[in-house]
């Protein structure tokens, strides 16, 4: 008998269409390695069990399954996205626990595509946070137990690492895919904006949030982006040569990039020299007020995500977080700094295509309560191990990790490759180049 749980999402879709597989028997087996594996890990806040194969019977009676591009794949959605009939809680005991009517438009598309949603994933309350824990339970790297998987779609990256799902679906406001992807060892992609439909809380954080995919490889990101950005995954044409600058520096003063990350961003770009790419070592001018303006951006992205809750409900940290913010949202909401920060950069980009930097600053921290600890303690704990994602928030610009070689621990370590507007799909296309001339391992060992 095949088993389908650990396949990739193509390999999964391929099988269905054929008649080589039945959605209801790939679903179960999915669902069966999660209640397997789900207690040691936390990725789920809630299970579709009944409802996820009963949809997967559903499927397999479609008269265009033939067509479907992820015909019969079981997919995690974060939860803070609307799923129909389930409650979005968002992380929280201050959200109300009330059914969905409508799936959102990211979760419908995927749907169509064929795609059986069998759970939502846990998040930090309001997806704050670079580590997933609070009262729904504590998200861990399917790779190293003992640390974070982390945040903010932290339950939907330990997901996909684990094998309980081959692809999911998260959403990144200041590198909360690229995070948790870089810790798991996945393909995360945080897309420009209008290229996946966002619709994330009360203003998708002023506009820096935006929904992508986690995969275990390339062509599962590739395959997935295509359904969400409801379009072709086309392929470049031709001999995509382009103009690559490796920087190992951290845009935040006084956080510094780790051995192991640095090491991994330059033997990267060594790789993608020798695929006959012009790599050059260029850092961008970063500004020094870019830590104050990610601070605000961040904190005020929460205080209007809070407006309508219960304050006295929201965990300290949360609390604390949110009442920060306030004093910036006005001032957030103009956009100055943003445009200030891409007028800044623009220059760097027009003489390079594409950014090399480490993924992370250092390995995510520990699997712990941290929701449970002081507002700076946390702050701090984030800002310190990843310094290098939320610039590409507030440009808006396409920003991608990439598993590449291993931590001291056997974790794996990651890069971030980062591009102009509308470049997603060069950008994966440099991610297959890594992907192939130094695979990784897709699934943690956990059985």
């Amino acid at each position: 008998m095949t088993s389908w749980a650990g396949r990739t999402a193509a390999e999964i879709a391929a099988a269905v269409r054929e008649k080589r597989a039945t959605p209801r028997e790939v679903v179960a087996e999915h669902l069966a390695r999660i209640e397997l594996l789900d207690a040691r890990v936390g990725a789920f806040r809630t299970l579709r069990a009944q409802a996820a194969l009963a949809e997967a019977d559903q499927l397999a009676d479609r008269s265009d399954l033939a067509e479907l591009p992820l015909a019969g794949v079981p997919v995690a959605v974060k939860d803070n996205l609307s799923v129909r009939g389930e409650s979005n809680r968002n992380g929280s005991s201050a959200t109300p626990d009330t059914p969905a009517d409508h799936d959102h438009v990211t979760v419908a598309r995927l749907r169509a595509a064929g795609a059986v949603v069998v759970g939502l994933t846990n998040v930090p309350e309001l997806c704050v946070f670079g580590t997933t824990d609070g009262v729904h339970g504590i998200a861990r790297n399917p790779w190293d137990t003992l640390r974070t998987a982390g945040g903010s779609s932290g339950g939907s990256a330990a997901a996909v690492a684990a094998g309980m799902v081959p692809i999911a679906l998260g959403n990144d406001g200041m590198g909360s895919l690229r995070i948790p992807a870089a810790n798991c060892g996945l393909i995360g992609l945080k897309p420009g904006p209008g290229t996946i439909p966002a619709g994330i809380g009360h203003g998708d954080w002023f506009g820096m949030s935006e929904n992508g995919p986690l995969a275990t490889t390339v062509e599962d990101a590739r395959l997935m982006f295509a359904v969400l950005a409801d379009t072709e995954a086309i392929r470049p044409s031709g001999n995509l040569v382009r103009k690559v600058a490796v920087s190992v520096r951290s845009p935040l003063v006084g956080v510094k990039v780790s051995r192991p990350y640095a090491t991994a961003a330059r033997e990267a770009a060594e790789l993608l020299a020798g695929a006959g790419h012009r790599v050059r070592p260029a850092d961008p001018p970063y500004p020094l007020w870019l830590g104050t303006t990610s601070l605000a951006h961040w904190t005020a992205g929460t205080a209007v995500d809070a407006e309508d809750l219960d304050l006295r409900r929201l965990a300290r940290r949360t609390r604390v977080h949110a009442t920060v913010g306030r004093r910036f949202v006005a001032g957030v909401r103009k956009g100055d700094r943003r445009e200030q920060l891409r007028r800044r950069l623009e220059p760097f980009f027009t003489e390079h295509d594409v950014l090399l930097t480490p993924a992370l600053a250092r390995r995510g921290p520990a699997a712990a309560a941290w929701h449970e600890r002081g507002w700076l303690r946390n702050v701090l704990a984030n800002t310190n191990y990843s310094p290098l994602t939320p610039p590409w928030n507030l440009t808006g610009w396409p920003a991608m990790s990439v598993p590449f070689g291993t931590l001291p621990s056997g974790a794996p370590c990651a890069v971030q490759l980062v591009g102009r507007p509308g470049c997603e799909l060069e950008l994966l296309e440099l991610a297959g180049q890594l992907e192939q001339a130094r695979p990784w391992r897709r699934t943690a060992p956990l059985d």
